[in-house]
């Protein structure tokens, strides 16, 4: 991740501007480089805090004796190796990937209330996983888990294409694709309880479990999977910064005017968030909040700019998701409460704020 978050300096004033915006212009580049590399200290932090603390035999303080050759034991080692650095790793994939998928849904729309979640992507994940678990997915033997990530993605992505279908209407405003989104989500999650309403017990339990969102018994294959659809889709939304730009400042007109191709970017900015989030979430479950809290956070901090706002956005998602698996790790040990959980609590109030406080950009 760290590959994608790299910001070139602040390059030198344009002569023909006046040297008091010059100073302005050089003072917020500045502040904006500060701010991120507060967030990467932060950061780094939180995943040192994440690998040595837990229910587990490995300490903060064995973790600092890593360097000293054979100081771990194999035990130890096992659960660095094996739990916390893939577990990590996974909050870290998810978290910037579900925080920069809101970023661009939320440029797109012009709507701050959107999100992953808000446009059906992951309860659609969730009815799909249900339905695996509830045919007997879980239960064959060395692909109950991989059927289950598949049947998830499938269904994440049968909600994309239905986004996507409306986004390339040229008639379709992006309220009315915000609305139904909503829509989608209703339906999903009414699908989701039917399927919950005729389980059995032990499916309803993983079930329920699965819709919570955990970062428990992720592996490295998962990481690999997830990360890799998320650095694959990277590169498009970072070149779409200043298409987002012009449709977040001034709508369709005015991002066609600069000479920006308003369906083709929509659709293609669409299709990778959704890809991606909806990779990230058949492997996590429901994680909801993150696309809508961490890219408002980024937002009050550095200002709107997509060119910023985006990588700024992928590290304060990386760090809510991490500090709130850490939050439900340490609560109650050795009871782990699933971040999703943690994540609702944090992402709950901010989202009942939003929508009073910016109710006039919803048109509500």
């Amino acid at each position: 991740m760290a590959a994608s978050l790299v910001v070139a300096p602040p390059q030198a004033a344009d002569s023909t501007l006046p040297s008091s915006l010059h100073q302005q212009l050089l003072a917020r580049q500045w502040r904006r480089i500060g701010l991120l590399l507060a967030a990467l200290g932060l950061l780094a932090l939180a995943v040192l805090l994440s690998l040595g603390l837990g229910s587990g035999s490995l300490t903060l303080a064995r973790l600092a004796q890593l360097a000293q050759p054979g100081s771990l034991t194999e035990t130890e080692w096992h659960v660095l190796t094996q739990l916390r650095l893939p577990r990590t790793a996974m909050a870290l994939v998810c978290g910037a990937g579900l925080a920069m998928a809101g970023v661009a849904l939320q440029g797109i729309t012009r709507n701050p209330l959107v999100s992953p979640y808000t446009l059906g992507v992951s309860p659609a994940a969730a009815f799909g996983a249900a339905l695996a678990i509830l045919y007997g997915a879980a239960m064959v033997p060395g692909w109950g888990s991989v059927i289950t990530v598949l049947a998830a993605f499938a269904s994440a992505m049968v909600c994309a294409a239905v986004v996507l279908s409306l986004a390339s209407v040229r008639s379709v405003s992006p309220v009315v694709l915000v609305l139904a989104g909503v829509g989608l989500t209703y339906l999903f999650a009414a699908l989701t309880a039917s399927v919950q309403f005729i389980a059995s017990e032990q499916q309803l339990a993983a079930i329920v479990h699965w819709t919570f969102g955990s970062l428990n018994g992720r592996t490295w294959t998962e990481v690999a999977v997830a990360g890799s659809a998320w650095l694959l889709v990277l590169p498009v939304i970072l070149a779409q910064a200043p298409a987002l730009n012009a449709l977040a400042g001034g709508g369709d007109e005015v991002a066609r005017a600069l000479g920006f191709a308003v369906t083709r970017v929509r659709i293609s900015v669409t299709l990778a968030a959704v890809f991606s989030a909806a990779a990230i979430v058949s492997f996590t479950g429901v994680i909801g909040f993150v696309g809508l809290v961490a890219p408002h956070i980024a937002r009050l901090l550095i200002g709107g700019d997509h060119r910023w706002l985006l990588p700024f956005s992928a590290v304060a998602g990386a760090l809510l998701v991490l500090t709130a698996d850490l939050i439900g790790r340490l609560a109650f040990a050795p009871v782990v409460v699933p971040v999703g959980i943690v994540v609702a609590f944090i992402g709950v109030p901010l989202f009942l704020h939003l929508l009073l406080t910016r109710r006039h950009e919803i048109g509500a």
